[in-house]
C-alpha cells in the first residue's frame, strides 16, 4: 500500500471545546489508484487530505505513507518526506507570482537540493507532461487558470513522488478547463502516478476509478467507479 490508515482519529481542541473532525477511519490507497474523496463542508474530507499530505498532525491510530509509520517521524525528516514522496495540487495554485512557470515548477527540487543543470531539466520535462512546453517563460499573471493549475501538477510531480494529492483542482476553472485537467489526472493514472483527489462536485468524481464519501468525520461508502467519465482533449 501507498497509503494505509487505521483506526484514525482528529480532534481539535479550543480551550474546552472538543471538535472531532475524524472518527475511527480506516482507508487504504493501493499503488496506481485514482481516488475520489467526497463530502460535504464540515464531513472531514479536508483534514484526512492535510494528514495525508503531512501538513496536519492526528489524535489517534496509525498513518503509513509509502510503508513508513508517519506518527514517528518528526521536524526535518517529516517535511523531507513531504517534498520528497507527496506531490500537492492545490485548488489556488499556489505559484509564486514572481517566477515563471520554470521557475515555480523547479522549487521542490531547489528545496531538495537538486542542481540546477538536473532539476532545469526535470522541470522541463514535467512541463512537457502537461503541454506547456510553450509556456516555460510565462508568469502565473500570463497564463490562464487552466495554465496555471498545469503548472502546479508539473511542479507536484517534478520530484517523482509516491502519491499525488489534489485538493479541489478543479474548483476554480470553467467546466472545459476542468475537463482538460481531468485528462492530465487519467492519463497520468494511465502512465502509473497514484492520485487521491478532494472533490465536492460528483461529476468531477466520476472520473476517478473510486470514490470514498465522508460524512460527520466518518467513511460512509467505498466504492469503484464502474464506467469512469473519460474526460476530453487536453488541449
Amino acid at each position: 500500500m501507498i497509503i494505509q490508515i487505521e483506526n484514525m482519529l482528529k480532534v481539535y481542541r479550543n480551550g474546552s471545546i472538543e471538535v472531532t473532525a475524524l472518527r475511527d477511519v480506516g482507508f487504504s490507497v493501493k499503488p496506481r489508484e485514482f481516488v475520489a474523496i467526497m463530502g460535504q463542508s464540515g464531513s472531514g474530507k479536508s483534514t484526512l487530505m492535510n494528514i495525508l499530505g503531512c501538513l496536519d498532525s492526528f489524535s489517534g491510530g496509525k498513518y503509513f505513507l509509502d510503508g513508513e509509520d508517519v506518527s514517528l517521524i518528526k521536524g526535518k525528516k517529516l517535511a523531507q518526506i513531504r517534498n520528497q514522496k507527496i506531490g500537492f495540487v492545490f485548488q489556488s495554485y499556489n505559484l509564486l507570482p514572481r517566477l515563471n512557470a520554470l521557475q515555480n515548477v523547479e522549487l521542490p527540487m531547489l528545496y531538495a537540493g537538486v542542481r540546477k543543470k538536473k532539476r532545469r531539466a526535470a522541470a522541463l520535462e514535467a512541463l512537457d507532461r502537461v503541454g506547456l512546453s510553450e509556456r516555460v517563460h510565462h508568469k502565473p499573471a500570463e497564463l490562464s487558470g487552466g495554465q496555471k493549475q498545469r503548472v502546479a501538477i508539473a511542479r507536484a510531480l517534478v520530484n517523482s513522488p509516491a502519491i499525488l494529492l489534489a485538493d479541489e483542482p478543479t474548483g476554480n476553472l470553467d467546466s472545459r478547463s476542468g475537463e482538460e485537467i481531468m485528462s492530465i489526472f487519467q492519463r497520468l493514472n494511465r502512465e502509473g502516478v497514484t492520485i487521491v483527489m478532494v472533490t465536492h462536485e460528483p461529476d468531477i468524481a466520476n472520473h476517478t476509478r473510486r470514490i470514498v464519501a465522508f460524512r460527520d468525520g466518518r467513511i460512509i461508502s467505498d466504492e469503484p467507479v464502474m464506467n469512469p467519465i473519460k474526460a476530453g482533449s487536453e488541449v
